[in-house]
């Protein structure tokens, strides 16, 4: 006979609560509990800005939300042929645990898109499905990393700092410029692996292009450069008497947002500019933001077998899978070129259309204000635009002067209702005035109705 299980009241639930420390010094017996990991990890600044944007959006107050790296489903859809096939992988019960490196048929299309998108030829014990593209990262991370390596990573760039924190590694920041797209070059890259510097004996090299705050993208001739430079290092490497230090370095090559380029601009990968990097690239991609799916939660990485074989385990071990109906419905997509190319095509175009509408609405701004510091980088990928508005030195109308970055993010908030983030979310702490404008989450109509509140709030600047 089945006894009754005893379940605390709410009484006694209280009494536990009560019992627990409370206070300042309370909050720090409790913290030295934590682990120095949980304890230094820092929160998401966007996240933070974004609650700001809710709280005037609450208020009434009419927004044009820049600042999320999503897409409002109302304005971007996913594929019809996406949906389907969920529907149809649902009806079909499909809802059992996937296995721990993703379905057979959703990792054999990943390996035929990359043979016909990319021409690049993999098998598939280099594909690992992942719960989005976030723990692919992860993956690579506590697949190559050790406390104490270090990482070598362009700024800005989106989270490495957390990731490498997350590993215990040491941060690097690799300098970059807007002449270059904020992209790293392979003379700075050079710099940072000489003897003594900083970046010596990196374990590995994050790369994301288009680039994620900027839109920009790395071109043929820088990437082919640092290709030859990380291949130079590796056979370096190996000359060294210490086996300790014949450790390869390795790239984390972000291409999430690669099939999202505009006009002429094209994207490259090292393994298709130099083979040889196949060795030593590790892939991260999803669904995310080429199929406006980013809820759906199916990333991958594509990376040597080896390495591919410790991020399944790594992703199994915290149960980081894509939902199984959703990983047979990617596969389905991905292997229909034609639907694949005609969404594309549409989902572009409306992309560029807002960024175009934002980047000449913007400059035509500033040609009518020369006196105003603002500047533009031209589209070139992703969802983003980079604007600098280095308003610094400028009055507000009640007599404020305007020296930080988080002050003018928070006057174009208030006085625009545009709501954008600073360059300093992604790890740039000068404050340069660069903000990352995201376009995904707004409409034609929602840019149109911005651009004459922030000609008028940058009008009323002293």
């Amino acid at each position: 006979m089945m006894r009754a299980m005893s379940i605390p009241s709410l009484s006694s639930s209280l009494d536990c609560a009560a019992h627990m420390p409370m206070g300042a010094a309370g909050e720090a017996a409790a913290k030295a509990g934590l682990s120095p990991v949980a304890l230094g990890l820092v929160g998401s600044e966007i996240l933070k800005i974004a609650a700001s944007v809710r709280a005037l959006q609450a208020q009434g107050h009419k927004v044009c939300n820049l600042t999320v790296g999503d897409f409002l489903p109302k304005e971007f859809p996913i594929p019809q042929e996406l949906e389907q096939a969920i529907a149809r992988a649902y009806q079909k019960r499909e809802t059992n645990y996937p296995p721990s490196d993703g379905m057979p048929q959703t990792r054999e299309a990943v390996v035929e898109f990359y043979r016909q998108a990319l021409g690049l030829a993999y098998p598939i014990e280099s594909v690992v499905i992942c719960g989005g593209a976030r723990p692919a990262i992860y993956g690579c991370y506590r697949a190559v990393v050790e406390r104490g390596d270090r990482v070598i990573y362009p700024t800005p760039s989106w989270n490495n700092n957390h990731y490498i924190h997350l590993c215990e590694g040491v941060p690097v920041e690799c300098p970059t410029r807007p002449e270059d797209g904020f992209m790293p070059t392979a003379e700075t890259l050079a710099q940072l692996l000489a003897k003594g510097a900083a970046g010596e004996g990196a374990r590995l090299l994050c790369l994301n292009s288009p680039l994620n705050p900027t839109g920009t993208v790395i071109s043929e001739p820088d990437l082919t450069r640092i290709c030859d430079l990380v291949l130079a290092e590796n056979a370096r490497r190996q000359t060294l008497p210490d086996p300790a230090q014949r450790k390869p370095l390795y790239v984390m090559f972000d291409q999430v947002y690669f099939m999202l380029t505009f006009g002429g601009t094209r994207h490259f990968t090292p393994p298709g500019l130099r083979p040889a990097m196949a060795a030593y690239t590790l892939f991260v991609d999803g669904i995310s933001k080429s199929l406006c799916a980013t809820g759906l939660r199916v990333g991958w990485a594509v990376a040597p077998p080896y390495v591919t074989a410790r991020i399944r385990d790594i992703i199994g071990h915290v149960g980081a899978w894509a939902p199984r109906p959703e990983q047979l419905a990617v596969a389905e997509v991905l292997r229909d070129a034609s639907s694949m190319q005609t969404f594309h095509a549409q989902m572009t175009a409306a992309v560029r259309e807002r960024m175009d509408l934002l980047h000449d609405g913007i400059m035509g701004i500033a040609a009518r204000y020369p006196e105003l510091p603002i500047s533009v980088i031209p589209p070139q990928g992703a969802i983003y635009l980079s604007v600098r508005m280095a308003l610094h030195g400028r009055s507000l109308p009640d007599g404020t002067v305007l020296t930080k970055n988080e002050q003018i993010r928070s006057y174009l908030l208030q006085a625009a209702g545009m709501a954008v983030v600073p360059f300093q979310a992604f790890g740039l702490q000068q404050e340069s005035g660069w903000l990352r404008l995201s376009v995904g989450a707004v409409s034609v109509e929602d840019v149109r109705a911005l651009l004459p509140r922030l000609e008028a709030a940058l009008q009323a600047l002293r």
